[in-house]
């Protein structure tokens, strides 16, 4: 089966492009390439890959691709902040028009990345499902989320599948890691600085799970039969995925023997808190996505992972771990242009 992978080499697609290839798909990678100088380790290439931006996208970059994986996205609140019209260009209109070209191309499946940041600040402290809960996005990266899964499921059909999967906050090692999310970035600073401060109680719920779990749940999508999954939402994650902020900085400390934990308390109580049901995924799916990884397994995996490449505070802070500074790192330098496009000269050094 040949596989595109759109925003292959972000944090997630530079972990699943090896998982494809160790399960013997083909695969295409597509990718605009603001990420390509934040490499920590060795990266699996794609059989065939794709400069583009998402945006620019045709149909003849889907000619012959069995189904799309689609990850490209501005893929953070805070990034999507950046500019809130450009989030919807790249998030949403994007997006509908990577579909549009792959339906049009022959392509069966559409398996897209959303999120649960589309809940929004939950008013319940019942977990909440895919189907029945209240959406109420408050960012633009979660309003077009949503607006995008909506949209693509219009365009599902009996020739086009959509599938959609809303990861909880992800954490692992990829070559290409972030450590501007939550436990990533308790269990760097705690590994390079001795040190994790927590500046809320403590208290708020946050549902995370890890990198491969997420990239299993992508593949559970291209193999599960297509009346399990065909117009469906997925909440991604584990039985008993939900932590408190405070959970994850313990288990950040037990990956690091001797850091400290300090609750300041400056930002007082942090109102954005909610649990994720992760029932669907765990039945409807169970016979093709069995997580395997949790807190403690993910934090020795990290800490390891530093020691082999002598990960620092510079890696931590600087711009090559944190996705919003890479970005305003070409923008400064005059790689990007104001809509976030290449400039001529730095697209041909790509």
């Amino acid at each position: 089966m040949n596989i595109l992978v759109t925003g292959n080499k972000g944090y997630i697609g530079s972990v699943l492009c090896r998982i494809l290839a160790e399960k013997g798909y083909r695969v295409t990678g597509l990718d605009t390439g603001y990420y390509n100088d934040c490499l920590l380790d060795s990266e699996s290439l794609p059989e065939r890959q794709i400069v583009q931006d998402i945006r620019s996208v045709s149909e003849s970059d889907f000619e012959n691709i069995d189904a799309v994986i689609h990850l490209a996205a501005l893929s953070n609140d805070p990034l999507g902040e950046l500019d809130s019209a450009l989030t919807e260009k790249i998030n949403l209109n994007g997006t509908l028009q990577a579909a549009s070209c792959a339906m049009r191309a022959g392509v069966r499946r559409f398996i897209y990345a959303s999120s649960q940041s589309m809940y929004g600040v939950a008013s319940t402290d019942e977990e909440l499902d895919e189907d029945r809960s209240e959406k109420n996005p408050v960012t633009a990266y979660a309003r077009t989320k949503w607006e995008a899964e909506c949209a693509l499921k219009e365009m599902s059909d009996r020739n086009f599948h959509v599938i959609c999967f809303r990861p909880s906050t992800v954490f692992g090692v990829s070559p290409r890691l972030r450590c501007d999310i939550v436990y990533n970035s308790f269990v760097a600073c705690a590994h390079t600085t001795g040190r994790i401060e927590i500046k809320s109680d403590g208290k708020p719920w946050r549902p995370v799970v890890h990198i491969r779990d997420v990239c299993m749940a992508f593949v559970a999508g291209l193999e599960a039969p297509l009346e399990a999954v065909s117009g469906e939402s997925f909440n991604v994650g584990i039985r008993n995925g939900n932590y408190t902020v405070r959970e994850l900085a313990e288990a950040a400390q037990n990956a690091v023997p001797g850091s400290t934990l300090v609750y300041s308390g400056e930002h007082g109580k942090d109102s954005r808190t909610y649990k994720v049901s992760f029932d669907k995924i765990l039945s409807v799916l169970g016979r093709y996505y069995m997580p395997e990884w949790d807190l403690i397994r993910g934090g020795k995996e990290m800490v390891e992972f530093f020691n082999k490449i002598g990960f620092n505070e510079q890696h931590f802070s600087g711009r090559m771990c944190n996705r919003l500074r890479q970005i305003g790192h070409l923008r400064a330098e005059g790689s990007l242009d104001a809509e976030m496009r290449w400039q001529q000269k730095a697209h041909n050094d790509i």
